[in-house]
């Protein structure tokens, strides 16, 4: 338990670096992909709601740090936004390759309408804007994009393995 809680934790690292170092860099349409939103919702398809928020969270509050929004407003997004997938994920026997990026798409419209929201409810009435939806469906499809690399890699950081190293089976499978 505390490996993998450590490999989610250099996980979390290194998508910061990535988020805050490269990817302003390979900008599309003037945005850039929330890397975290997608890692924590590739791990709540894979692992469970819990999981998923609880890395959804903790990427979202990193994020925050970077933002001039107020501290935990992506942290909620994020956390709530692979806590709903994650639920919703169970319905789904074995999604297939191609629903990753769609399931990203929709975390990223999700998770950009509960910031604009949440952040319109604390006093950020800025976010409120035509141009804030224009940025949210286009950080969406980028969202989507990244999900074909970076569902696989979030899912095999957060395998669990037992005492033995044996894999742990899916979180809904019998």
């Amino acid at each position: 338990m505390i490996v993998r809680s450590m490999r989610l934790a250099l996980l979390l690292v290194l998508l910061v670096v990535l988020q805050t170092t490269v990817f302003p860099h390979v900008r599309i349409a003037g945005v850039v992909p929330d890397l975290g939103l997608v890692a924590a919702v590739a791990i709540a398809v894979r692992y469970g709601p819990e999981l998923g928020a609880g890395f959804g969270f903790a990427a979202g509050l990193a994020a925050d740090v970077f933002l001039q929004t107020p501290l935990g407003l992506g942290a909620l997004a994020f956390g709530l936004t692979a806590f709903l997938v994650g639920v919703m994920q169970t319905r789904l026997v074995s999604p297939a390759w191609w629903m990753r990026p769609a399931v990203a798409v929709g975390a990223g419209i999700v998770s950009g309408l509960l910031f604009i929201g949440l952040g319109a409810v604390v006093g950020q009435h800025q976010l409120v804007a035509v141009h804030s939806l224009r940025i949210v469906g286009f950080a969406a499809i980028y969202d989507g994009v990244v999900a074909l690399v970076l569902f696989p890699m979030a899912a095999a950081v957060a395998k669990p393995r037992d005492l033995a190293g044996v894999q742990v089976a899916r979180y809904g499978a019998s």
